[in-house]
């Protein structure tokens, strides 16, 4: 019998089993266990119904707080996923002159960016462009080395100043460029380029010690002032970004714009310079090799001109300046990044004798009448101090000391008053402290005292050092800016006027007409100003071979010659000793300071020829130039408003003189 046949066996013999058995129970033991099946199925459905209701509680629990009391907090999160906020740059502040002739403005720029989150491999696809677009090894590795530094959805420029051709290989091959896209935007431009270049200066990519984490720095293409005024007033310039707000889909593209905040523009700034007279100094000072000037109104401190040559094209720095011309330009021994006119330092030689003198009249220790011979040396103890004219002036007064420029009557005079009341005087007169001139270049230049070669070297002063302080030498370093201060406070009456060049910022006037007198007597001023006219007009003026021949435009002034290297007793033996022989950087800086016209003093100026040897030959022709031009010009006679008052044309000079 097989396995199947004896289980159908059992299976008979245990139902016969369980009938027989309940049959003898009877009928009441088989309802009691159906009564029993019931019961337990009932505890079974309310311990489950009970369980699933837990659960159901917790779950609209759990659904209430997320909804109702975290509902703020999942609904930003789901924002964030949907909407991306992008901050857009602000438009740099033009700078325009006083005629509103446009001197930095802002053109429009295509440039190439790559965005670090929308590709996986950065130098993979900046190679790729390489072949489109010529992209450096040395650019990549620096576009690689910014994506670590800034957050991994912000663009990075590649390249800017695009052409259409640039483009359009650009856009038909995208994609094949993955994270690379085309944005426009703005770029600085200097239309007068090397013209205005020192005193606009030029903008630039912001550094890594520049990063002030403000987020609008790590926009590509987001500049700031590097030097000049663009570095000056970077604040004002500037603008504030504005923002968008943009819906994106799941894979980030663009869908729509929600909201956009536009972006503030920075503010306009109306200079007082007159632009087609700076180029016309600039040019003039291009016929020496390294040159400065300074021409502002004597009255108002207004500066018309402020120039220094050689200079530079600005552009070359605003998309990055090639290495090879950015060390041509450091190495250049004329120094053409270097604003002279408030950077250069140099010794104010004999432009300095009118403070000296002015100094012995506040004393007394000289009057109008006082005279001095000049032998061409002055001894002191066994010092032996040179006039420059070997032979001597002979019978000199103020007047005339200052006309010939005799270094024996400023010698004599000084041991008289001592250096503590040239100091003082010297300061009174704008020298040897920084005016508050409105850029960050200018240079203090030095008047030394006491206190100072006591602290500096640990000795006393002497009596010679004061000789030679005197003349404007040894220790004594001004610069051209400081020169042309001093100028116009000794021929406006002796107010304390100061040099300024923004008139404007928008159509806020931030400048002064309003100068505190000074101190000072005015019949010494007119003793002074008698002297400087001397220099020019008189028969035996140092300047007298640049005269102004021009009925109302004369010119007064002083000539300066400022030694750079100190003359040996065995050179000064060399009769035939000519600076033209000696190497460019060892011959004497020219100065020269200047006013016009003559009987009512208007506009002033300060000119410094490095190593042109001589005032009188070199520096005091440009100031003639100069001077002659301003009054042609007379750019005082038009108030300066607001954008010029113009709308970028400058007036003829008929209608400025009208």
């Amino acid at each position: 019998m097989n396995f199947k046949n004896k289980l159908k066996n059992f299976k008979r013999k245990y139902r016969s089993s369980e009938n027989i058995y309940n049959a003898r129970k009877g009928p009441s033991a088989a309802s009691d266990r159906g009564t029993q099946r019931q019961d337990m199925f009932t505890r079974r459905a309310f311990i489950i119904a009970s369980a699933q209701g837990g659960i159901m509680s917790l779950l609209a629990l759990r659904m209430g707080w997320l909804q109702i009391a975290q509902s703020e907090k999942y609904t930003t999160l789901a924002e964030e996923n949907r909407i991306n906020m992008l901050m857009l740059a602000p438009q740099r502040g033009t700078i325009v002159d006083r005629y509103g002739i446009p001197l930095a403005v802002n053109v429009r720029d295509f440039r190439a960016v790559i965005i670090p989150d929308k590709t996986e491999d950065m130098r993979t696809a900046l190679k790729k462009l390489n072949d489109i677009l010529p992209v450096s090894d040395e650019k990549i590795d620096d576009i690689i080395k910014q994506s670590r530094r800034n957050s991994r959805f912000l663009p990075l420029e590649i390249a800017n100043n695009l052409s259409w051709e640039d483009i359009s290989a650009i856009e038909v091959n995208r994609p094949f460029l993955p994270g690379i896209f085309v944005e426009v935007g703005d770029t600085r431009n200097y239309p007068l380029q090397a013209s205005t270049a020192h005193l606009i200066g030029y903008v630039g990519r912001v550094s890594e010690k520049e990063i002030t984490g403000d987020p609008v720095e790590l926009l590509p293409g987001y500049k700031i002032g590097k030097t000049g005024l663009e570095r000056f007033y970077n604040d004002k310039l500037k603008g504030v970004p504005g923002q968008r707000e943009v819906e994106v889909n799941a894979v980030g593209r663009e869908v729509r714009d929600l909201t956009v905040v536009g972006a503030k523009p920075g503010e306009q700034m109306t200079l007082s310079i007159d632009v087609e007279y700076q180029r016309f100094v600039q040019n003039v000072l291009s016929k020496h090799k390294s040159a400065s000037a300074v021409v502002m109104d004597a009255h108002t401190g207004a500066v018309y001109a402020l120039a220094s040559h050689p200079a530079f094209d600005p552009n070359l720095f605003v998309n990055g300046i090639p290495h090879s011309i950015w060390s041509e330009l450091l190495n250049d021994p004329t120094f053409p990044l270097t604003n002279k006119a408030v950077s250069g330092q140099y010794p104010p030689g004999s432009t300095f004798k009118m403070i000296t003198a002015l100094a012995g009249l506040e004393t007394g220790d000289i009057k109008k009448s006082t005279r001095v011979n000049c032998p061409g040396h002055f001894n002191l103890g066994n010092a032996k101090f040179h006039c420059w004219k070997p032979e001597g002036h002979g019978s000199v007064d103020v007047t005339q000391a200052l006309a010939q420029s005799c270094d024996v009557f400023f010698y004599k005079l000084s041991t008289q008053i001592g250096i503590d009341k040239i100091v003082e005087v010297s300061k009174r007169f704008g020298l040897g402290e920084k005016l508050g001139f409105e850029l960050a270049e200018e240079q203090n230049g030095h008047i030394p005292t006491q206190a100072w070669k006591r602290g500096r070297f640990g000795e006393g002063w002497q009596a010679g050092e004061t000789v030679i302080s005197s003349i404007g030498q040894g220790y004594m370093l001004t610069t051209p800016l400081q020169l042309a201060t001093m100028t116009a406070r000794l021929v406006n009456g002796g107010y304390a006027v100061k040099p300024w060049m923004t008139g404007y910022i928008n159509n806020t006037k931030m400048f002064t007409q309003d100068y505190p007198k000074m101190k000072v007597s005015d019949n010494d001023l007119t003793l002074i100003k008698a002297g400087m006219d001397e220099v020019v007009n008189g028969p035996k003026g140092t300047a007298r071979g640049s005269a102004i021949n021009i009925g109302g435009m004369e010119m007064g002034g002083k000539t300066g010659t400022a030694q750079v290297k100190r003359i040996t007793k065995e050179e000064r033996a060399m009769a035939n000793r000519r600076q033209e022989d000696l190497p460019w950087r060892l011959r004497h800086h020219a100065l020269f300071v200047g006013y016009a016209p003559v009987e009512n003093p208007r506009y002033v100026c300060s000119v410094v020829v490095e190593h042109g040897i001589g005032g009188s030959s070199a520096a005091a022709p440009v100031a003639k130039e100069l001077l002659l031009e301003i009054q042609k010009r007379q750019p005082d006679k038009i108030p300066l408003l607001p954008n010029g008052g113009m709308a970028f044309t400058s007036p003829s000079p008929e209608k400025r003189k009208g």
